[in-house]
């Protein structure tokens, strides 16, 4: 089940939303109708309409849900006392590649993580602002602790942050299938690494 602080408080609107992302993952955004919807979530299509204008709200509040996720994977791990190396990658795969192979890998998963872009554009700007402030935060912190004077290697750690997940962006389109997209990660955050390494 998707849990937020705001599905948390309204029991209702989050049995919509999970019915939401089983009709969407097995038929398709396109084929998916409200009816569809309200059915997987038992309720009634007024009490759908009271809730959500439309699908694409729908799309909207389940973008948001699983990047306030994915957003608090990411504070939880990056906050560990493992090495930054191992918690950056651990972010990465709890956060980005295990919730994106979950949809990926399903019929219609192809379509509903195309329509991020359109549908839910703000919403993924916001959270990958979200996720390179804590990136960002991370790196800043390792080089404190190591002594890495970054401005004189002519880095900062917002812009290793973008390196990083401008590399996961680019991964995305060249590397399929979620093993071998974790050794491609292995290999951005050695980079990282070595950016800060005294």
């Amino acid at each position: 089940m998707l849990e937020t602080t705001e599905t948390a408080t309204d029991p209702k609107r989050a049995r919509i939303l999970d019915g939401a992302l089983k009709m969407f993952l097995a038929y398709g955004f396109s084929r998916t109708t409200m009816d569809d919807i309200a059915r997987a979530a038992e309720v009634s299509r007024p009490a759908l309409y009271l809730l959500f204008k439309n699908k694409t709200d729908i799309y909207r509040a389940l973008a948001s849900v699983v990047f306030e996720e994915s957003i608090a994977k990411a504070r939880a791990e990056l906050a560990g006392d493992a090495p930054l190396g191992e918690r950056l990658f651990q972010v990465i795969d709890t956060a980005l590649i295990s919730v994106m192979a979950k949809i990926a890998e399903s019929p219609h998963g192809a379509e509903i993580l195309d329509m991020k872009g359109s549908l839910a554009g703000d919403v993924v700007e916001g959270w990958r602002a979200a996720m390179v402030g804590q990136f960002t935060a991370a790196i800043g912190e390792e080089a404190r602790a190591t002594g890495v004077d970054l401005a004189a290697r002519d880095l900062s750690p917002v812009m290793l942050a973008d390196v990083l997940f401008d590399g996961l962006e680019g991964m995305k389109m060249r590397v399929s299938g979620a093993e071998e997209q974790r050794k491609a990660v292995r290999g951005l955050v050695k980079m990282v690494e070595l950016a800060i390494r005294p």
